[in-house]
């Protein structure tokens, strides 16, 4: 069995290299066909494309790995059974199940590799790419700025621009839409113009020269004035463009910079807090319960006699206090409902870490039923049904991250709906495919 061991393995290998080599190929060639207008003819130099490169492949070696057991396993399992070598296996008393062990066994420890490098490679790389992301800007700071489109570059400001220079920070044709304000809105227009920091990195400085600021007031549209400038100049808070790469004590609040152990810390102050906003939502809303006896649950006779003691004039005082209290309570409820966002949001991507590395051994289950199923070999076959499942398992994925995020499904659930999907589907298969053989052995 030791014999048969090793070829099983051994028959996977290659397949999984090479689909591990060409998916990663390929997702770095979607990287550049996305940003290539960004990066390229901006001035940055080939070392710092490379290392940025490098730094953003991380998170696609964290899906590669788990799509390459899937390609491997139903490709290897497919040149098998077309080369009758299952029959055989299974002539000689040997069980699928038996001859999934070896695999099932290798996925595991690769689960294990995978585990280590969500948690610490891949959050070390993050960092860095935002950070030397962070030191592109900083060094150029119209790389935000794409031609021809709208550009969020500062948030409650959409910045258009017709033409860029990347060496000099010059920038014509400018329109910008000012959403700062509730009950105006702003359109600021110029001829040109260009984007600088200050010395200190503290605050983004755009210089317009030639324009126009338009504002209409909202929603009513009742009012509108214009002003004409030959030189303006907007001054923004820097936070978003000030990170430094040389300071790696710098606070990471960003989910995806952080290991599983920095999540579940902030996830705890997130859910202390939340205990707190109940706290402090309850106490009053009983307090009040207790003058006006709306409450349910006041039942013991020291609060009924409470209840029977009280004035009109205590009536009334209670009244104008409920008013005093709606904003405090409007204010905790919302900072409860933002707290449990955050709170969904990174125990969300805690859940992830684990649920993807385990995904190698899901998908290994359901890739050997595939591929004695498929009946055939070749890169083309595995790679179209493992397409499928992936696919499948990457929109359960992002499906159950945004129902996590809004509260409508427990995050740890929500991360493994795709892993307990796509495994009971193996099973499933798993199940037929060795009812099949032994109906059609008797």
């Amino acid at each position: 069995m030791k014999i048969i061991d090793r070829y099983l393995l051994k028959s996977h290998i290659g397949p999984f290299i090479f689909a591990f080599i060409t998916i990663l190929f390929v997702l770095i060639l979607q990287f550049f066909a996305v940003f290539s207008e960004r990066l390229l003819g901006k001035g940055i130099g080939w070392m710092t494309l490379l290392e940025l490169v490098v730094v953003q492949s991380a998170w696609m070696v964290s899906f590669t790995i788990p799509m390459a057991v899937l390609i491997a396993v139903v490709m290897a399992f497919g040149a098998m059974t077309n080369a009758s070598e299952i029959t055989i296996f299974r002539a000689s008393g040997i069980s699928l199940y038996r001859l999934m062990a070896p695999v099932l066994l290798a996925a595991t420890l690769l689960s294990l590799v995978a585990e280590r490098f969500n948690n610490v490679v891949l959050p070390e790389a993050n960092y860095k790419a935002k950070s030397l992301m962070a030191d592109i800007v900083k060094s150029k700071p119209v790389f935000g700025l794409t031609e021809n489109a709208f550009s969020t570059l500062i948030d409650g400001y959409s910045i258009l621009v017709r033409q860029t220079d990347p060496e000099t920070g010059a920038i014509r044709g400018i329109v910008i839409y000012d959403f700062t304000r509730p009950d105006f809105r702003t359109i600021v227009t110029a001829e040109s113009g260009g984007v600088n920091f200050s010395s200190d990195y503290h605050y983004l400085i755009i210089t317009l020269e030639n324009g126009e600021i338009h504002e209409i007031q909202q929603p009513q549209h009742k009012e509108y004035r214009k002003m004409s400038f030959k030189k303006h100049r907007f001054v923004f808070e820097s936070s978003g463009f000030g990170f430094n790469r040389s300071v790696e004590s710098a606070i990471r609040s960003d989910d995806r910079d952080l290991s599983s152990g920095g999540l579940l810390s902030i996830s705890r102050d997130f859910r202390s807090r939340i205990a707190l906003a109940k706290q402090r939502i309850n106490e009053p809303l009983v307090h009040l319960g207790s003058v006006f006896g709306s409450v349910p649950g006041v039942s013991s006779s020291k609060e009924r006699s409470m209840q029977s003691n009280i004035t009109k004039e205590g009536r009334t005082f209670a009244a104008g206090y409920v008013d005093k209290l709606i904003l405090s309570l409007d204010q905790e409820l919302h900072r409860m409902e933002s707290d449990t966002g955050m709170y969904n949001k990174y125990m969300a991507e805690y859940h992830k870490k684990y649920a993807l590395a385990f995904a190698c051994i899901v998908f290994a289950l359901v890739g050997a039923p595939l591929g004695v199923l498929a009946r055939r070999g070749g890169f083309g076959i595995g790679a179209g049904l493992s397409l499928v499942f992936f696919v499948l398992y990457w929109i359960l994925m992002i499906s159950g991250e945004k129902l996590a995020e809004r509260g409508l499904l427990d995050p740890g659930l929500s991360m493994w709906l795709g892993n307990i999907t796509i495994g009971f589907i193996g099973l499933f298969l798993l199940y037929r495919l060795t009812g099949a053989v032994f109906n059609s052995s008797k």
